[in-house]
């Protein structure tokens, strides 16, 4: 089974982020794999060991991201793949769709996974606009997946309850938290992904003129969330905290 996984680097949001001038500072920032695609990888590493085949990563950024791509090879992938877009201006999730299938539109996919949002931007629109750039079927948000021959059965998240999918392969899927449990790169996993594949292409190599995915989207502000305040003990019998909590909301929070 030909099986490809398309993952990003992105910030550990378990670290401290940095603001300027509304735009995140990459100096001293840790970067991770984006933790919906680790579900991805790991999906895709399941598969491979029940159906065959083989996984090859794919991202688009900077050179970097190789770190990230290494990580996946350790983790059990075969393959990875870099695609730079540096010349891309302001790229935006149209930006990496098209990228994306330039590089995929001959490479006979199977199945495509990824996450099901980024940290960072959490668009949610990669994977389908990529689905829909190489007419292919896609389901998001999934947290069941079994493939029996060309068929594939899947359960989804629908806002709290779970929704079952018939569809065929070829197929991109989308991961959500709960469809497994990513493992870790082991020892000898990092050593064996020093001497597995990583290709490194650029824009010209797909034919791609970096203003036909220019960014289609303008970023006007980018602000860490409001400081907690303090919380507030209300006093009194039912009633009283009823009609305090009444006021606060309606008066303090002016949410009601």
């Amino acid at each position: 089974m030909n099986i490809f996984v398309v993952m990003k680097r992105t910030f550990d949001t378990e670290e401290k982020i940095t603001l300027k001038n509304g735009k995140i500072q990459e100096d001293g920032a840790e970067f991770i794999i984006n933790p919906y695609d680790e579900y991805a990888v790991e999906e895709a590493l399941k598969i491979r060991e029940e159906h065959g085949g083989e996984v090859t990563v794919v991202t688009v950024g900077e050179e970097e991201a190789e770190k990230e791509l290494r990580t996946a090879l350790a983790m059990g992938a075969d393959k990875a793949v870099l695609i730079n877009d540096e010349d891309v201006e302001e790229g935006d999730a149209f930006s990496a769709a098209a990228i994306l299938s330039a590089y995929l539109k001959d490479k006979n996919a199977d199945i495509i996974l990824a996450g099901n949002v980024t940290v960072d931007g959490s668009s949610g629109q990669v994977g389908p606009r990529l689905a829909e750039a190489l007419g292919i079927s896609a389901v998001t948000t999934i947290t069941k997946l079994t493939i029996d021959g060309d068929k594939t059965i899947i359960e989804r998240d629908v806002e709290g309850d779970v929704e079952i999918v018939e569809t065929e392969l070829p197929l991109l899927v989308t991961c959500q938290q709960g469809l497994n449990e990513p493992r870790y790169p082991s020892l000898p996993g990092i050593m064996k992904a020093k001497k597995k594949p990583l290709e490194k292409l650029d824009l010209d190599d797909l034919d791609i003129d970096e203003d036909d995915v220019k960014g289609k989207t303008n970023v006007i502000d980018i602000f860490l969330p409001p400081a907690k305040g303090e919380g507030k003990i209300l006093q009194g019998d039912n009633s009283q905290q009823v009609n305090e909590l009444a006021s606060l909301l309606q008066n303090d929070a002016k949410v009601i």
